[in-house]
C-alpha cells in the first residue's frame, strides 16, 4: 500500500513540474502578440505544417512527373506553383523557428497575409486555368516556364538568406522601435543588397507567374508588388535612420535594392 501512495506522490509531483516548464515546442513569442485568427498553439503549427507537407509532396511529383494529360488540369506548372507556394509558407516558419525564435509564431506561416495577398493568388489561379482550357497553346512555351523555375529557386534562395543571416534583426513586420539587441546588419548578402529579403519575395511570386505563363497576373504581381515595397522601404528606411543615424545613410549610398526602380 505504501508503494502505491509513493508512486501516486510521484505521478503528482512529476504533472506539477511538468505544468511548470515552459514547453520547447511553445508558439508564443516574446514581445509581439500574434494578431491571426489562427490558433497559436504547437497543434496549429504541427497541422499546418502537415498540410503544407501534403500539398508541396503532390505537387512537387506532379512536376517531376511532367503531368499527366488527364485531368485536363493537372500540369508539371501548377504542380510546381503549389509546390513552390506550399515550400515558402512552410519555409518562413520553419527559418523564423530555427534562427529567430522569439518572434515565432503561428503568424510566421505568413497565410493570413492580408486579403490581396490571396485574392492575387485566386486571380493567378483562375487566369491559368481558364487559358489552359479556352487556350491551352498560350501554355505551350516551356522556356518561360523554364526562366520561371529560376527565378523562383533564386528568389527562395534570397530570402531565406536573408533571413537566416539577419537572425532576430528580421522581422515580418517593420519595427517602429529600437530593442537593445538591434543591430544594424551590413554583411553576407546584406553587403550586395539592401533589401534581400523583399527582393527575393519579389522576384520568386514573379517567377510563380512565368511558370504559369500568366501574362495579366504577371503585370499585376509587378506593379502590386512594386507598389507595396516601395511604400514599405520608404517606412522602414525612414525608421532605420533614425535607429543607426549615419550609419545607415552611408550603407544606403552604397548598396542598392535589387528591385527596379525603388532608389
Amino acid at each position: 500500500m505504501q508503494d502505491l501512495d509513493m508512486q501516486a506522490d510521484v505521478f503528482e509531483r512529476r504533472i506539477k513540474e511538468r505544468s511548470n516548464m515552459k514547453n520547447p515546442l511553445s508558439t508564443i513569442p516574446v514581445n509581439i502578440k500574434p494578431r491571426g485568427s489562427i490558433p497559436n498553439t504547437p497543434l496549429a503549427a504541427s497541422t499546418i505544417s502537415f498540410l503544407l507537407g501534403g500539398a508541396f509532396a503532390l505537387g512537387f511529383s506532379l512536376f517531376l512527373q511532367g503531368g499527366f494529360s488527364s485531368p485536363w488540369w493537372a500540369t508539371y506548372q501548377l504542380g510546381f506553383f503549389v509546390a513552390a507556394w506550399s515550400a515558402f509558407h512552410w519555409g518562413e516558419f520553419a527559418v523564423t523557428a530555427g534562427w529567430n525564435l522569439e518572434k515565432c509564431s503561428v503568424d510566421s506561416f505568413l497565410l493570413e497575409n492580408g486579403a490581396t495577398y490571396h485574392v492575387a493568388n485566386a486571380t493567378a489561379l483562375i487566369e491559368y486555368l481558364a487559358t489552359l482550357f479556352f487556350a491551352s497553346s498560350s501554355k505551350s512555351f516551356t522556356y518561360i516556364s523554364a526562366i520561371g523555375v529560376l527565378m523562383v529557386f533564386v528568389g527562395q534562395t534570397l530570402r531565406t538568406t536573408a533571413m537566416m543571416h539577419a537572425s532576430t534583426n528580421f522581422s515580418h513586420s517593420v519595427a517602429v522601435r529600437k530593442q537593445d539587441s538591434h543591430r544594424l546588419v551590413t554583411d553576407g548578402v546584406y553587403a550586395l543588397c539592401r533589401h534581400p529579403s523583399y527582393a527575393g519575395f519579389f522576384y520568386w511570386a514573379l517567377g510563380t507567374q512565368m511558370v504559369l505563363q500568366n501574362p495579366v497576373s504577371f503585370i499585376g504581381f509587378a506593379t502590386i508588388l512594386w507598389v507595396f515595397f516601395y511604400r514599405r522601404t520608404r517606412v522602414e528606411e525612414k525608421a532605420l535612420v533614425q535607429f543607426f543615424g549615419n550609419d545607415y545613410e552611408l550603407y544606403r549610398r552604397r548598396v542598392g535594392t535589387w528591385i527596379p526602380f525603388i532608389p
